[in-house]
């Protein structure tokens, strides 16, 4: 496998680690501190299209369909398997864990002093006010802990993406794995 291939597959592997222990330290007491920051989102929308966009690229050009992506997984090192293994089913369980937190509210914000969320509950969308800071930061860590954790599973998938296509394209070659 190429060395494009090993990098941009850990840059991804990496910056999803980085946020699935973001999204869990949402479930510890206290403020996160990007949480505060506006620049976390724009952070992860700027890095996620050249990372995510390219290994689809990069996917789709190895012409990889399932089975070849299964075999093609099987044959990178056991570390790596593990380790885009255990990153895939933390968010996964964190995804699921952190759904039905806070119910059905979502999006807060803070006008004149006072709380507001978005209520998703069918047939009662709309706007509704909260009526403690408590429930507000609730409401936001939820928010925090599903965004990060949702970015978090797409750039493990990226890497496996990248890693597949690398390890096809090695094998295309007929290049001995370096194990």
């Amino acid at each position: 496998m190429g060395w494009s291939f090993k990098v941009h597959g850990g840059v991804a592997a990496g910056l999803g680690a980085v946020l699935l222990v973001l999204a869990g330290l949402t479930w510890l007491p206290g403020a996160l501190p990007p949480a505060k920051a506006g620049w976390l989102p724009a952070l992860i929308a700027v890095l996620f299209f050249p990372i995510v966009i390219s290994a689809v690229v990069r996917l789709f050009l190895a012409r990889v369909d399932k089975s070849s992506a299964w075999q093609a997984f099987r044959c990178l090192p056991g570390r790596v398997q593990t380790g885009l293994a255990v990153l895939a089913l933390s968010g996964v369980v964190m995804t699921f864990l952190g759904k039905g937190q806070e119910g059905n509210l979502q999006a807060v914000e803070v006008k004149d002093g006072r709380y507001f969320a978005f209520d998703t509950t069918p047939h009662a969308r709309g706007t509704v006010e909260l009526f403690s800071h408590e429930q507000y930061r609730a409401v936001l860590e939820a928010d925090q802990r599903i965004m990060l954790t949702v970015s978090g599973v797409l750039f493990v998938g990226a890497a496996y993406a990248v890693l597949v296509a690398g390890e096809l394209r090695r094998a295309d070659r007929g290049v001995v794995s370096s194990k």
